[in-house]
């Protein structure tokens, strides 16, 4: 049964993927986050070692960084409706991406 895990920053987040990576359908992240690592280098690392993963990034501030975020992340605007999250999250699930190439 899809669940979801919360942890405090990227860093933590590809620890769990280490053991996880597999079970895993999505991350959806804010492109500022805690610790050394921001959304957009979680991105490109999740998607190095885990190809199939669905990656949603959002943000409510203007971001430089949306330039460089590759063609295989989703970005969401905030505010985004809870709906939006869950047709990502159902696309995560029944459909998974395609290895990055």
């Amino acid at each position: 049964m899809p669940h979801v895990l919360v942890v405090e920053s990227a860093e933590a987040a590809l620890d769990y993927l280490q053991e996880h990576g597999s079970d895993v359908a999505m991350i959806f992240a804010d492109i500022r986050l805690a610790g050394s690592m921001d959304g957009v280098q979680l991105a490109k690392a999740a998607c190095t070692l885990w190809p199939t993963i669905r990656i949603v990034l959002t943000s409510g501030a203007a971001v430089d960084a949306l330039d460089d975020l590759p063609d295989y992340v989703t970005f969401m605007p905030k505010p985004w409706r809870g709906l939006d999250v869950l047709i990502e999250a159902e696309k995560a699930v029944h459909q998974p991406q395609l290895p990055v190439s």
